[in-house]
């Protein structure tokens, strides 16, 4: 699978996840954003041209804590479109998941 695909002056993130399986929703959210930070950046690309994202939480109790993080992270003058859903991710330890598209 591909972290990052570029095609149409497009940058196509995949769904991105913590590596630190054992840090709380505020711990897994800055590595997930840190992970698109660097797809981005390879790409030639930054938050700043985010078009859109879609976030999967685990639980959306959490959806407070994780927007704390994202809200700090993203970028004042290009916030993108977003959709936060709750859903099963891949193992029980990931609690959120983020995918996201961005100009190149």
């Amino acid at each position: 699978m591909s972290q990052g695909v570029v095609a149409g002056g497009l940058v196509y993130v995949a769904g991105q996840v913590a590596d630190n399986t054992g840090a709380d929703v505020k711990g897994q959210t800055a590595e997930v954003l840190a992970k698109i930070d660097a797809v981005l950046a390879k790409a030639g690309s930054g938050k700043s041209m985010l078009l859109s994202a879609t976030i999967y939480l685990k639980d959306m109790a959490d959806f407070a804590a994780m927007n704390q993080v994202w809200d700090a992270w993203v970028a004042a003058d290009g916030k993108p479109a977003r959709a936060t859903v709750q859903a099963a991710l891949a193992t029980p330890d990931y609690l959120v998941e983020i995918q996201a598209i961005a100009a190149v």
